[in-house]
């Protein structure tokens, strides 16, 4: 058997392109195509997702709720804390994918990961469960923020471990790895539908430490999904290269050091042999500075390669993307605090003696992806790859931007409703009565929860691809962690927003836009406001949007 493979291609040829280069699998040995990795893998994987986003989503769509009632904050207040909770969770995944990227690996930081997660929702448990004091309130915010340190090093490992279970370099593959982006954001909005459907009514009318203990149940189910697929994962090696993180910082470092060197003798030089690109050369072009060393270190030779100087480049093209997201990131965070609001002071009954919980109407945000995201993966992009000859249909900023558009007008409904909210109010004389039930449906919230949905489906998704795309390889894990990022900067704007305006608003005496008082506040204002700051955006967006310049020539 083993001389007919030998002397035989067309035995030998089956066998070298079912293994997957730069992957082994659980037993250190090359993975093969036919059994490791692909679809099979990725369902444990989608399975941990729903999972973990039904325990963070537990704690993180009623927390307005908890905050207000058992602790006893102002709405004010509140809010401000889950913004800067819900930031600093979405900004701790840079450190955990840095752990994950330069030394755990994917594997076994989501495993340190989910033991922190299930530690930080038992303590979370036992703090709901005392009755009103110090140690309650220390205890509380402790865990809170253990699980934020968890979910850091959870959610961006896993993502990326199970786009590494797809090679790219495969045709088919590759398309079912865009496809794996969609339909993990799929697995991920069932997760939270099942926790704002289910868990917010325990939470509000039953025991708010099953609400938080149901969560950390799950989390251990979780985790023993994912030890289940250990045996099918493929897993990613290190190359005896240089660190990625150090021949970005070199290059960044010998081109601050060369900031005299002309960029014209740089330029002939390399043109002369013929080495520098032409397609991203012009980009960045004070990087160039790397590629050479000062004049008196010249017996050196060159300081970086035109890989490592382009690889930076690459990496430096992101951060424009990246700071005009922001304004679609600072609407993103309403849906948990404001909106949330808005909803309990309505008429929320569903038959007599049923009222919906104010945070299940997130449920509608779910509910529009999980029916777009078959529409936009079954039909949209086969019928736009057509016309477009792109593998996806539409390019990834394209659907990202197209998503940013559909954000404005959530807010611009949002606002309307709003307008429309208070108008009721006054009509029935029930602005003085902050507690009063306004007669106004909360069916009314659903258009603009609907619209949020819809925006999630290109935004979000679109973000999560192109940020694991676009950087190296070896950074995949940062590069989910950045797009992560996205929205924790957004809640801490939002949240340092919310402060400016309150105290602007509320000086003299007057009543602030963010009152206690929903009645008497003004909260389409600042929906307004927010529209105003997402057109920017987008504007802004578009005009660097259209002069990236992808990584790899076969991205999508």
């Amino acid at each position: 058997m083993a001389t007919s493979l030998e002397e035989s291609p067309e035995t030998r040829t089956p066998l070298l392109d079912d293994v997957v280069d730069g992957a082994v699998d659980y037993k250190g040995h090359p993975s093969r195509r036919s059994t490791s990795g692909g679809w099979r893998s990725a369902s444990f994987i989608i399975g941990v997702e729903v999972a973990e986003r039904f325990a963070y989503y537990g704690i993180s769509s009623n927390l307005i709720t908890f905050l207000t009632g058992p602790l006893g904050q102002s709405t004010v207040t509140a809010a401000e804390n889950v913004n800067i909770w819900s930031g600093s969770s979405q900004l701790l995944p840079l450190l955990g994918a840095f752990v994950a990227d330069s030394c755990l690996g994917r594997y076994r930081t989501i495993i340190f990961a989910s033991l922190l997660y299930i530690l930080g929702l038992g303590l979370l448990t036992v703090s709901a469960l005392l009755t009103s004091s110090e140690l309650q309130i220390l205890l509380f915010f402790f865990s809170l923020y253990l699980v934020a340190v968890a979910q850091g090093g959870h959610k961006p490992c896993v993502q990326a471990f199970g786009a590494d279970q797809f090679d790219g370099q495969d045709p088919e593959e590759c398309k079912a790895k865009s496809s794996f982006f969609n339909w993990w954001y799929f697995g991920s909005n069932a997760g939270i539908l099942l926790t704002v459907s289910v868990l917010a009514y325990i939470q509000d009318n039953l025991s708010w430490g099953l609400g938080f203990g149901i969560p950390c149940v799950v989390m251990v189910l979780a985790l023993i999904i994912f030890v289940g697929g250990t045996r099918t994962y493929r897993y990613s090696i290190k190359g005896e290269e240089e660190s990625p993180f150090v021949r970005i910082g070199k290059v960044f470092v010998a081109a601050l050091r060369n900031w005299r060197t002309s960029l014209s003798a740089i330029a002939s030089e390399e043109e002369s042999h013929g080495t520098l690109p032409d397609q991203s050369s012009e980009q960045f072009k004070f990087l160039n500075k790397a590629l050479l060393a000062p004049d008196n270190l010249k017996k050196n030779g060159k300081v970086c390669t035109i890989a490592e100087v382009e690889e930076a480049k690459a990496v430096l093209r992101l951060f424009p993307i990246w700071a005009t997201s922001l304004a679609y990131a600072i609407v993103f965070a309403q849906s948990t605090t404001f909106f949330t609001k808005q909803g309990a002071t309505m008429d929320r009954t569903i038959v007599l003696g049923f009222d919906i919980p104010a945070a299940s109407l997130q449920s509608f945000i779910c509910l529009a992806i999980m029916m777009i995201i078959p529409i936009y993966d079954c039909i949209f992009v086969p019928m736009a790859r057509a016309f477009t000859r792109e593998p996806s249909g539409i390019t990834m900023l394209q659907r990202i931007g197209t998503g940013m558009f559909f954000s404005i007008i959530s807010m611009v409904v949002a606002a309307l409703v709003e307008i429309k909210r208070l108008q009721t109010a006054k009509d029935y004389d029930l602005v003085d009565l902050p507690s009063a039930t306004i007669p106004m449906s909360i069916w009314w919230l659903v258009p603009q929860y609907f619209l949020y949905g819809l925006a999630d489906v290109f935004t979000m998704v679109g973000l999560q691809e192109f940020f694991y795309d676009q950087v190296p390889t070896e950074l995949r894990s940062i590069g989910l962690a950045l797009y992560l990022s996205i929205f924790g900067v957004g809640n801490f704007l939002s949240s340092f927003l919310i402060s400016v305006i309150e105290e602007a608003t509320s000086w003299g005496g007057h009543t602030s836009w963010f009152s206690d008082n929903l009645n008497l506040a003004h909260l389409d204002y600042f929906y307004w406001l927010l529209a105003a700051i997402s057109a920017v955006g987008l504007l802004a967006y578009m005009y660097f949007a259209k002069s990236y310049i992808y990584n790899r020539a076969s991205t999508i």
